[in-house]
């Protein structure tokens, strides 16, 4: 059995750990925009709970780098995740260290066999909602021109933006705003074809179990005839009663078989009388 290399149990170890802190974030991000009256200890501790979440991703990512065998196909094949990792790092997008979070939770989540496509999916829709209802709110609420101004107008205006209904009653006015709109409205559809093709996929899969149990079946009849067949032959060899010839044997004998031959009969003695 082949070893792993260093950069898979690197992934392997670090999976749950990542997981939890990205747990960790969302509480982090989450507590200052659900509670903007809170004390500036507890923003700040949240703030820095989210710059250390991004931290860890980053060295994550540096050592996946350093360990990978090939570092040129490795930064080909994980572009996503250096966007995801300098994203915050430009001080106009900070707002979106959220997006770059997800996507790097996202990420490593995918590497992870057991975790299953539709529990991925589930997890991602509420992400989505939640972290799209947060962010929206957070930049939409000091608007002037805004009209989100509580979690429940957000999460309203996350659903319909994510399903693509747009009812128009809830909709963002600032730049950051609509940029979050765009995100969740690809992302809706992103994940709407995944579970479509998920569902056409697991159908077209129980049509195929339907036609290999029904190519099972008719193989197995005919293997049962042919051991039948063998039956019938066996018994008439052990009952010593000849087989019947084929059609085409008997017509064979009958038209170019040679004409029987009379067989001698027998002849009377001759008698001699003395005179």
């Amino acid at each position: 059995m082949k070893e792993p290399s260093p950069q898979i149990r690197w992934e392997n170890r670090t999976q749950r750990p990542l997981l939890a802190l990205a747990v960790l974030f969302a509480v982090a991000y989450a507590v200052p925009i659900v509670l903007p009256d809170a004390s500036p200890a507890v923003k700040r501790a949240c703030a820095v709970a989210e710059w250390g979440v991004w931290g860890a991703f980053a060295v994550d990512y540096l050592v996946r780098l350093a360990l990978s065998e090939d570092k040129k196909h490795f930064l080909r094949h994980h572009w996503l995740d250096l966007c995801a990792v300098l994203l915050p790092l430009v001080r106009p997008l900070q707002l979106l260290r959220m997006v770059a979070t997800l996507m790097l939770v996202g990420r490593r989540a995918r590497m992870a066999t057991q975790i299953k496509l539709t529990t991925y999916v589930g997890g991602a829709v509420t992400g989505l909602l939640m972290f799209g209802s947060l962010a929206v709110l957070a930049v939409e609420r000091e608007s002037p021109d805004g009209n989100i101004k509580t979690l429940g107008d957000a999460l309203w205006w996350s659903f319909t933006t994510m399903t693509t209904v747009g009812y128009g009653d809830h909709s963002p006015t600032t730049g950051l705003g609509r940029v979050l709109a765009v995100g969740l409205m690809l992302s809706g559809i992103a994940l709407l074809g995944v579970v479509t093709a998920n569902i056409a996929a697991w159908f077209i899969s129980r049509f195929d179990q339907d036609d290999e149990g029904d190519r099972r079946r008719t193989a197995a009849i005919e293997a049962l005839t042919e051991e039948v067949r063998a039956l019938r032959a066996q018994v008439a060899v052990l009952s010593g009663a000849a087989p019947e010839p084929p059609p085409s044997a008997v017509a064979g004998a009958t038209v170019g078989a040679p004409s029987p031959v009379a067989e001698p009969q027998p002849t009377a003695p001759v008698r001699y009388e003395a005179h």
